[in-house]
């Protein structure tokens, strides 16, 4: 699976309330917000990813590295179902 390594910031519950707009538009930008209370991490705010696109990407990585051979030329064998 394709996954894009995303930057992190810590940030306590109080901190988040008193400036959610800054931090939604690190968001937004691709940055990740984990949300800690009393020094653990309790939820992770993450960048809207759109599926369509990350599949499509995926597809081209798999294109340059796989390859498909001739699958339907007899191999001189006879099969069963021809018998």
């Amino acid at each position: 699976m394709f996954v894009q390594q995303a930057l992190m910031r810590e940030v306590n519950i109080t901190e988040l309330r008193s400036h959610l707009p800054a931090y939604l538009g690190q968001v937004r930008t691709g940055e990740e917000v984990v949300v800690t209370s009393r020094g653990k991490a309790i939820a992770r705010i993450l960048p809207s990813q759109d599926i369509r696109e990350t599949a499509k990407k995926q597809l081209k990585t798999l294109r340059k590295k796989s390859y498909v051979g001739d699958v339907i030329s007899p191999v001189g064998e006879a099969w069963e179902a021809e018998k």
